[in-house]
């Protein structure tokens, strides 16, 4: 490696390695930190909406609402939470000057949650359709809520482990 034509010496080149081994860290770390506030709140109440929209639109028989209301709820919440999301994005870009990123964060982690998080929202529906019991729509919308806490506090924690 060299400086300005001149070459670096091995103490040098180590240093400047390991500055760039903690930049990227940082980077990493910077673009995995937490949604902001007024984001994770908002995530938290869609996915906790979700599994009680998804049963009223699944349910045998109109139940609280008439299905085209629910199915107007449903959609409603999903392009205002699309539109906040493109938002929070946004804001953060500007303010860190990185993106928001999933990429960063431990596989172990995000696949559990990009598989099993669907699978309880609408199997959730799909068990109120079949028993008739709001139950299950309510303990899919707690569990939904405790997910987002979980994912969040896990957010905050990896970026205040930053190098």
């Amino acid at each position: 490696m060299e400086t300005h034509g001149v070459p670096l010496t091995p103490e040098q080149a180590h240093a400047a390695l390991a500055d760039t081994a903690h930049i990227r860290a940082s980077t990493a770390a910077l673009s995995a930190t937490p949604w902001p506030n007024w984001f994770f709140v908002t995530l938290t109440l869609y996915v906790a909406a979700l599994p009680i929209s998804y049963g009223g639109v699944m349910a045998d028989s109109d139940w609280l609402l008439p299905r085209p209301a629910w199915m107007a709820v449903l959609l409603t919440s999903t392009a205002v939470y699309a539109a906040l999301f493109a938002v929070a994005a946004r804001a953060w870009r500007n303010a860190t000057g990185v993106a928001l990123r999933f990429d960063v964060l431990p596989k172990r982690a995000t696949v559990p949650l990009a598989v099993g998080l669907p699978v309880l929202l609408v199997g959730a529906a799909l068990a109120f359709r079949v028993t008739g019991r709001p139950v299950w729509l309510i303990a899919a919308s707690l569990i939904g809520a405790a997910v987002s806490v979980g994912f969040h506090l896990a957010f905050v924690r990896l970026h205040r482990k930053t190098p």
